[in-house]
């Protein structure tokens, strides 16, 4: 296989893996249709970002040196599946505070909370501290991208799955906040905010049995 048809078979795996739903799809969803575009965008950047250094780790060999290391592996899967229940429990606690009150939607006093920059920060935290994540892009880049190949080869696939990444959830933002559509949107923040706070809950006490099973 040479380097375009493997760049291209990269590129296609990676975007089936983008649109499958997860918490990097909920963190969008959740938080561009409640705040915003600018906020939105924000976390796409900040997704992407922690992509770009998984991608980085994979192809210089820190992914397989943290795998094989006895204990940062049981850290990353605690502080990964912790801090995604730490999301979950508090959309599901804003859910409940919105059926119960019976508002929706943004505070103006809320929206002064969130900069873009917490948001970035947000969305790079969430990715980074998946423990799928390390090992989905380890899987991926170590199968299809062999030792053999170039170092612009390498720089390539690493570019790409940063471009792939910002692209997808960029516009998955930019799509939620389309005028109509953000209007409609925060009339059901309640329900999205439980059904992305759900989510998170599953993932991140799956993440955390799975640990303490094993």
């Amino acid at each position: 296989m040479n380097e375009l048809s493997l760049l291209a078979t990269l590129a296609v795996v990676h975007l089936v893996a983008l649109a499958s739903p997860g918490p990097d799809f909920a963190l969008v969803v959740q938080n561009a249709s409640r705040y915003g575009r600018r906020i939105g965008l924000a976390i796409a950047l900040g997704i992407s970002l922690a992509i770009l250094l998984h991608a980085v780790f994979a192809l210089t060999g820190v992914s397989l040196l943290i795998q094989q290391h006895p204990m940062l592996p049981l850290v990353l899967r605690v502080a990964g599946g912790s801090y995604l229940l730490y999301l979950g429990i508090g959309a599901l606690r804003a859910a409940h505070q919105q059926w119960r009150t019976g508002s929706a939607g943004p505070l103006k006093a809320s929206v002064a909370l969130v900069s873009p920059w917490a948001a970035l920060v947000k969305g790079f935290t969430t990715n980074l501290l998946n423990p799928k994540a390390l090992v989905f892009f380890l899987s991926l880049l170590t199968s299809l991208v062999p030792p053999s190949v170039s170092t612009e080869g390498k720089v390539a696939a690493i570019v790409l799955l940063w471009g792939l990444s910002l692209a997808w959830f960029s516009a998955l933002a930019w799509v939620l906040t389309g005028a109509r559509l953000q209007q409609k949107l925060q009339r059901l923040t309640p329900v999205i905010d439980g059904v992305c706070g759900g989510l998170f809950v599953l993932v991140g006490g799956g993440i955390l049995l799975a640990t303490l099973a094993a």
